[in-house]
């Protein structure tokens, strides 16, 4: 095993020879250089071309015969340069004045995939994140068709995700390439990113890099932050919706020395509103409070090739859920009144370190490393659950070519450490996990019609033994504007049963675990292959841009912790007992309408089956049918002002309760729930680069779950259950906001 080690970790060092031109293309916008997406660069006279990314920075490999590098853009004017030497290029394009710049950066493409990478990557940039009330990053997805959004249970207000028709535990969620949301963090996590710290997102469907690790199932979905040096020195976005919950946002950026940057960003939201409209005397949405801050540094040296980002984060967020009545200072642990807490402080630091050789370009190496300390101190009714998680992580990089920049790599090894302190009522469950690993990972790319990545990893994990892990992307052009992409990879992961079903605290269930001698729970780890394909086609109609996309992923599970709910008297977890998978199937389709009219269409159809212990069935409360559509719509730009509409529809079919036949006749359910569409519409009025206000309305048409909570009037009753939900409770909400930008 450590020959393995050795193997994968330094032998293709040894063989690395050739050479690429990289930097960063800028514009001018204000009075400042900020990244330029999508602008052209490629060698004159050839095919050899590529684009910037959402950050301005593109590669593209050198060779002595071109030495005439083009960079263009819709209305800047082209430039040429010399070239005659690999070396890392800072450029800034000059508008030619045809277009406007304001109009131009509004325009660009707010959802993307790429025609040319490997992995099936879906790109969403901040423009995305605005056409919603996009307070945290577990809302940032309603306009999105690849990830499904519902709300876990009836009181505790949490937005759950899909992938591929798969839970959020089984997707690898990152913050800048740093596991963020794991562990005690996979119920909450998500809204504990704020919608404004985030520059962009990158979600990738299948099994992802074995850079990032070996717990990624489904996919990816990593955050980018937004930075120092490109952020504007002060933001300021303001929020608040009937439902009483009011949010303020705040940056402040400033440039500390001629390499370090800082910023400061604040983030408050509140609701102290008791809504029940459905009059069933529970909450529809928790009253809530929380602070969060987080201090971030750049440093930039690029003459000598260093690059950095240190975070400092702080969090505290309370919840208060249950019956309207309740109140914590004299009900806590009575059977006065139905309530419970959950109150979360978490504090930690992340770091990245980048350099890149100044002689050799294109070679470079990086150091990851982050620090969190978790803490939710929470009860359900007269349960309670209390979670302490530290958590440190470190992985470290390097990047070469292999005889030249058509064959590169990524190798390098890394280390996890966690310590769990959990109390499930008067049960102690804690822990320690630990892991040290190595990977490889090799890249083709043959500069036309075939793109490839591979890689495998080694890890030694003290519960889960030493395993490998390998996965594997490829991409083929067959014709223009096409794509057609394969992938396949393992995934393992440690589950962490309570806490990414917290939502059962909150019902009457037993909680009954099959102890099979397992090193966690008493339970094995989840181990599940991926195969994906996925064909994307451009078009041009009537003048007119277009895409088209066909998804397909299976999963299925060597080993997955059962979720069992077929007893309504009992929550059960064990290990699979025979076949477990999961299809996705999604047909999308996007249109250019007319100048400034977007259309973006989608139907996901999923096939998620289980072997519970009554038998091969629909995995509960997943809908098999999704119907997804957004149009865009933005007026002209005039002096900087100009108009944003957004709608966006979802309709989700038919929904697979668990069982409820033994119940008395008026808490039964049917075996499967009503389908529900939901409406959201979103104008935003721009006054120019430093103001705007927008106005929303979520769930237009009022569609509200009848019931949503089994015998509401008993909660210490032995039928009480708040996990039946597959719709919306509160009904319409309506907000507005302003964003302030000073430039």
């Amino acid at each position: 095993m450590k020959k393995l080690l050795f193997i994968a970790m330094f032998l293709p060092m040894m063989v690395w020879s050739q050479e690429k031109v990289e930097g960063i293309i800028l514009q001018i916008s204000g009075d400042k250089e900020v990244p330029l997406p999508g602008a052209n660069v490629f060698w004159l006279d050839t095919s050899i071309g590529t684009v910037t990314d959402f950050n301005g920075l593109f590669e593209i490999p050198y060779s002595e015969e071109n030495n005439k590098l083009i960079i263009s853009y819709v209305g800047y004017d082209n430039d040429t340069l010399t070239i005659l030497a690999p070396r890392k290029i800072r450029h800034t394009l000059q508008s030619n004045g045809t277009l406007d710049e304001v109009l131009l950066t509004k325009r660009k493409l707010a959802t993307s995939r790429s025609f040319l990478k490997a992995e099936n990557v879906i790109n969403v940039s901040s423009a995305e994140l605005l056409k919603a009330a996009c307070c945290n990053l577990s809302e940032s997805f309603e306009t999105n068709p690849s990830i499904d959004v519902n709300f876990a249970d009836a009181i505790t207000g949490t937005r759950r995700i899909r992938m591929l028709g798969l839970t959020s535990p089984y997707t690898l969620i990152t913050t800048e390439n740093i596991p963020a949301i794991r562990g005690a963090a996979q119920s909450f996590g998500l809204s504990f990113i704020p919608g404004t710290w985030v520059e962009s997102i990158q979600i990738t469907k299948g099994a992802g890099s074995v850079v990032n690790g070996f717990e990624s199932i489904a996919g990816q979905i990593n955050a980018e932050f937004v930075k120092p040096t490109t952020d504007a020195p002060l933001f300021v976005n303001a929020y608040g919706a009937v439902n009483g919950r009011f949010e303020l946002n705040a940056h402040a950026n400033t440039k500390v020395s001629d390499k370090w940057n800082t910023g400061v960003y604040l983030h408050g939201n509140t609701r102290t509103i008791k809504n029940d409209r459905n009059d069933d005397g529970f909450l529809d949405t928790p009253l809530a409070e929380q602070i969060n801050v987080m201090n971030r540094w750049q440093y930039t040296d690029p003459e000598n090739g260093f690059v950095s980002f240190i975070n400092l984060n702080f969090l505290k967020d309370n919840k208060q859920v249950g019956q309207t009545a309740f109140n914590p200072d004299t009900d806590r642990g009575t059977l006065n009144a139905w309530g419970g807490e959950i109150d979360t402080q978490r504090y930690g630091i992340s770091a990245k370190l980048g350099y890149v050789f100044p002689e050799i370009p294109y070679q470079s190496m990086g150091l990851q490393v982050a620090y969190s300390n978790h803490e939710q101190d929470s009860y359900y009714g007269l349960r309670d659950y209390n979670i302490k998680h530290n958590s440190l992580y470190a992985n470290a990089i390097f990047n070469s070519i292999i005889s030249d920049s058509r064959h590169k790599f990524k190798t390098g090894f890394g280390a996890t450490y966690d310590k769990y302190e959990e109390l499930v009522e008067s049960t102690d469950y804690g822990r320690i996990e630990n892991s040290v690993g190595a990977f490889f990972e090799y890249s083709y790319d043959d500069l036309s019609n075939f793109t490839m990545t591979a890689g495998v990893r080694v890890d030694n994990h003290n519960l889960l033994g030493t395993f490998i892990t390998p996965r594997i992307h490829a991409r083929y052009t067959p014709w223009d504007k096409a794509a057609l992409r394969v992938s396949a990879g393992r995934g393992k992961r440690s589950a962490n049963i309570f806490t990414e079903n917290q939502s059962f605290f909150a019902s009457s269930r037993q909680i009954v675990i099959d102890d099979e001698g397992g090193s966690i729970y008493g339970l094995d780890p989840e181990i599940a292959w991926n195969y994906g394909v996925s064909f994307l086609q451009g078009f041009n109609l009537f003048g007119r841009k277009g895409d088209v996309t066909f998804d397909f992923y299976r999963t299925d599970f060597t080993n997955q912790i059962v979720v069992d709910w077929g007893n309504p008297n009992e929550i059960n977890f064990s290990n699979l007992n025979g076949k477990s998978f999961a299809n996705s199937y999604q047909l999308e389709f996007n249109y250019n309408i007319i100048d400034n009219v977007d259309l973006r269409t989608a139907y996901k159809y999923y096939d998620v089956k289980t072997n519970f212990e009554n038998g091969f069935m629909q995995k509960p409360l997943t809908p098999s049918h999704r119907i997804f559509a957004n149009v865009s719509v933005e007026t002209s730009n005039k002096n900087g002002a100009f108009w944003k509409f957004d709608t966006t529809y979802n309709w989700l079919g038919k929904q697979r309760y668990p069982a409820t036949l033994s119940n008395p006749e008026p808490y039964r359910r049917d075996e499967f729930s009503p389908s529900i569409g939901t409406l959201n519409a979103q104008v935003t009025r721009v006054f120019g680069p430093a103001f705007e206000i927008y106005l929303g309305a979520e769930n237009i048409t009022d569609e509200r779950q009848d019931n949503p909570i089994i015998d509401a009037e008993n909660p210490f009753g032995s039928n009480f259950d708040t996990t039946f939900v597959y719709g919306p409770i509160f009904g319409s909400n309506y907000y507005m906001g302003l964003r302030y930008t000073l430039n």
